[in-house]
């Protein structure tokens, strides 16, 4: 009996060696479903096989062989199959008591597997439960806590960006952030390298972000500089400076919402210096400003924009949208601050630079664009 269930493991091992193998040199669909339900026949072998003389640590190794097939499955969206295992295999786990290393990372790994399996599969409470017993497998270990706050971060994304624009965002999005915050700074404390810190250090510094765009869709526009101005190491006692470059745009459109044009105007001219800062950033930035600025903002918004060619790499396709927002959506109806639009827009387009940026066949597009705006108003 013992040498049959031998020969039931050493199969298992082959049939799972071989896998891996065709797994290496397949990226057709339908081969990489068949390879999932052998490696599922390979997981089923191991756990008949139970626990042959001379194996140290059998359930573990069955346990891992559950939790890559679960993870393969759920690759290929058989979240149904990917949840099974991950269930199987936690329940081989359930006795562990182990000081090694890999062994209490799989303990981790498979819940936030199961976490994750459960969130795809909509069922949201299972799946922040599954991230909370998570918590009892950290073990102190720095790696446990980032990918412990990871995962909370993550959910915590998705959860505010699937909220319908123009209402509250959901609470829950907050709870998520928060706890993957207060890993990070559980991590922190707990983290003896640079190298550790500083991984954590980002990762907090991702959660204020997230933590901030949630209080601007709330209008909690107080709470949204508080965060901006813990992330640039302003606050007393704060981890480490930061200054991404979207924590400008949040820090205008929270001026902008508290009614201190002046501030937000500060911050847009400040973000001038920054030569990272994405274009699509600086469109949001402008746009919003101008928005709620309206003609009194058009001199700024051409200032800015001036000051962003000598910097930053500008396309014709930004200036066409400066151009349009200071004309208006509706220009032809629209007599607020006319004359002043006017005059501003005609010193914007007949500037040397600004004339270079549509040079070319390459803004060939843009040009025309421009040249319809500018005739249509």
């Amino acid at each position: 009996m013992q040498l049959t269930l031998y020969h039931l493991w050493k199969l298992s091992y082959r049939l799972w060696n071989a896998c891996v193998d065709l797994s290496n040199t397949s990226r057709n669909g339908d081969l990489r479903t068949a390879i999932g339900t052998l490696r599922h026949v390979a997981a089923d072998l191991l756990f008949l096989a139970g626990q042959p003389p001379g194996i140290p640590s059998p359930a573990t190794k069955c346990a891992s062989f559950y939790y890559k097939t679960g993870s393969v499955w759920h690759d290929l969206r058989r979240f149904d199959a990917a949840l099974a295992c991950f269930e199987k295999a936690t329940d081989l786990t359930s006795n562990i008591n182990t000081n090694d290393p890999g062994e209490r990372r799989l303990l981790l790994d498979l819940h936030l597997a199961r976490s994750r399996t459960a969130w795809d599969l909509s069922d949201l409470s299972l799946s922040i439960n599954l991230l909370s017993r998570a918590k009892k497998f950290l073990f102190g270990c720095v790696d446990h806590y980032k990918a412990l706050a990871t995962q909370y971060l993550l959910f915590g994304k998705c959860h505010l960006a699937k909220h319908d624009a123009g209402s509250d965002p959901p609470k829950d999005s907050l709870k998520l952030l928060n706890e993957a915050l207060e890993l990070c700074d559980k991590g922190l404390a707990a983290s003896r390298t640079r190298d550790e810190a500083s991984d954590l250090k980002l990762l907090r510094s991702k959660a204020l972000r997230f933590i901030a765009a949630f209080h601007l869709q709330a209008e909690e526009f107080d709470s949204v500089l508080k965060c901006i101005k813990v992330q640039r190491g302003e606050a007393v006692g704060s981890a480490a400076g930061d200054d991404h470059p979207s924590l400008s745009v949040l820090a205008v459109k929270a001026w902008l919402g508290l009614g201190r044009y002046e501030e937000a105007e500060k911050e847009l001219k400040a973000m001038v210096a920054n030569k990272g800062i994405p274009e699509g950033i600086w469109v949001s930035a402008v746009e919003a400003y101008f928005e709620a600025a309206g003609a009194a903002g058009a001199q700024t918004l051409k200032d800015v924009f001036l000051g962003l060619l000598v910097r930053c790499q500008v396309s014709a396709a930004f200036a066409v949208r400066v151009v349009h927002r200071i004309i208006g959506d509706h220009a032809s109806s629209s007599l607020e601050g006319s004359d002043v639009r006017a005059k501003i827009v005609a010193e914007l387009v007949s500037e040397e630079r600004v004339v270079g940026l549509f040079a070319g066949d390459s803004a060939a597009k843009q040009r025309t664009t421009l040249h319809s705006l500018l005739w249509n108003w």
